[in-house]
């Protein structure tokens, strides 16, 4: 469809950081209006609020302006059709006291300037401190569209004053993140470091060609993919994890891909467990970690080329979901239990209760019938990838009226 019409819209989250997870939010709400908008017959110009405004517009090819800077943020507003705030889990104090007055203060500013204001597929919540309470329920109030992206988000809002009716409960926008067409699937370069065990020197794999194969070699080893992150300070999950997999390797041959979402912690903790694996090469398994990636389609791709997902960050489990791929998660927050229940699964333990022995059997399972899981989810899946959309569809419309 032609476009009749042209709208410049703002975009509000934690962007710029190089956070894969937050990136890859960003790349799915980029992507969900460009389609939705295409579909309407109205030209959508998005403006990112981003801490590096530079590497941003190179990135994902839209315009971008620093976060931090307010005469930036109030020109973009100011010369916008509205303003998007989302996804990811910006209204939260668990981390800090400054994320929920700058999230809302960037809302409120557009709210001040009579722009439409939408909240897209946002995680509220834990919010401890009682002030940030009413504050959220006055700007909400306000907006023209509100979605979060679970029940419990809902109910919170529910609980500090925010109508039914004015709430959406939609999946994670990541979960409407696709590799492009065409994109082949080829399996890892393996161009990163690679662990054999304790006090072993480290060492990079010969990659193997995709273009032509082998009849004599050896078959390729399932891929299991590893997202970790510090949690526990004692780490008593990352050793029941190691023991886990170390398990895993002794019944067969694996090739334990490590993937890190943020840098440098994910990538630490990830080298944490690495160094406490022992069956490696006596059973014929590589462990790996694959180097930072520099767009969200890097890190979908090597997540596509996993047989399973062991993760730990949510986002590991949502593109492992986005690309059928059977996963296990353990739990270090409410998120991630709320996602495993949208699947109708549960986590394999938490970040301070994870047994090894569960760890391996879930996993073999997994692996040994990945087609039933596939089976089994696909219904689920299929909706939860449809019903990403809506936020920005419901945008879109609001836009095109």
């Amino acid at each position: 469809m032609v476009a009749t019409s042209s709208q410049t819209i703002v975009i509000s989250g934690y962007y710029g950081f190089r956070n894969i997870g937050d990136e890859a939010v960003l790349q799915s709400i980029l992507a969900a209006l460009r389609e939705e908008s295409e579909a309407a017959g109205v030209a959508i110009e998005p403006v990112v609020l981003s801490i590096d405004p530079e590497w941003t517009a190179r990135t994902y090819g839209v315009k971008a302006v620093h976060r931090m800077k307010f005469s930036e943020v109030r020109n973009a507003i100011k010369n916008s059709s509205g303003l998007i705030s989302g996804g990811g889990s910006l209204l939260q104090d668990a981390t800090g006291i400054k994320s929920i007055p700058y999230y809302l203060g960037v809302i409120k500013l557009a709210q001040w300037m009579r722009k439409p204001t939408f909240i897209y597929a946002q995680g509220i919540g834990p919010v401890n401190r009682g002030m940030f309470r009413p504050l959220i329920a006055s700007v909400f109030r306000r907006c023209q569209y509100v979605s979060v992206r679970d029940v419990e988000s809902a109910a919170l809002l529910r609980d500090i004053g925010i109508p039914q009716n004015m709430i959406e409960v939609v999946p994670d926008p990541v979960m409407g993140l696709s590799l492009p067409d065409g994109n082949p699937l080829t399996r890892m370069t393996d161009d990163s470091v690679t662990s054999t065990g304790p006090g072993a020197s480290n060492v990079k794999n010969e990659s193997a060609s995709s273009e032509a194969v082998d009849p004599s070699a050896k078959p390729e080893l399932p891929v299991v993919g590893v997202s970790v992150r510090f949690w526990n300070p004692q780490r008593t999950e990352l050793m029941q994890l190691a023991e886990g997999l170390d398990a895993m390797m002794s019944r067969m041959p694996l090739n334990i891909r490590f993937l890190p979402f943020h840098y440098p912690g994910d990538d630490e903790a990830s080298r944490f467990v690495m160094n406490m694996l022992s069956h490696v090469e006596d059973q014929g398994s590589k462990v790996s970690i694959a180097p930072q990636s520099e767009t969200p389609l890097e890190m979908l791709e090597e997540v596509s080329r996993c047989d399973l997902l062991i993760g730990m960050r949510l986002h590991s489990l949502i593109y492992a979901a986005s690309q059928n791929v059977p996963m296990l998660g353990i739990s270090y927050d409410p998120k991630i239990d709320h996602f495993l229940g949208r699947l109708g699964s549960v986590p394999a333990g938490t970040s301070y209760d994870l047994d090894h022995r569960i760890v391996a059997s879930e996993s073999e399972r997994l692996l040994l019938d990945q087609e039933g899981w596939r089976a089994s989810h696909a219904a689920q899946l299929e909706k939860l990838r449809r019903e990403a959309q809506l936020p920005a569809k419901r945008i879109v419309e609001y836009l095109r009226k």
